[in-house]
């Protein structure tokens, strides 16, 4: 649903900023704590496969997930 004029108006005048500086707020906050777990469980699974907890196929499977995820958060959220 599309706000009208006056609702964007009443946003703008209201909070000082327009509701196009929040979405982009809201989104960079949740692909920033994206990568950051990204990197969390990247570097977890290498610790575990480095000390021969994880096999190869299980380490890439992580990184695989964390790749999709990515991607169809990109698509749903930047479409």
């Amino acid at each position: 649903m599309t706000p009208s004029a006056d609702q964007v108006a009443a946003f703008s005048a209201n909070g000082g900023f327009s509701p196009g500086a929040v979405s982009t707020v809201v989104l960079g906050f949740v692909f920033a704590v994206l990568l950051l777990w990204g990197v969390w469980a990247m570097r977890t699974a290498y610790v575990g496969w480095a000390e021969h907890h994880l096999t190869q196929r299980q380490f890439l499977g992580v990184i695989a997930r964390f790749v999709a995820m990515y991607l169809v958060l990109g698509f749903f959220l930047l479409s």
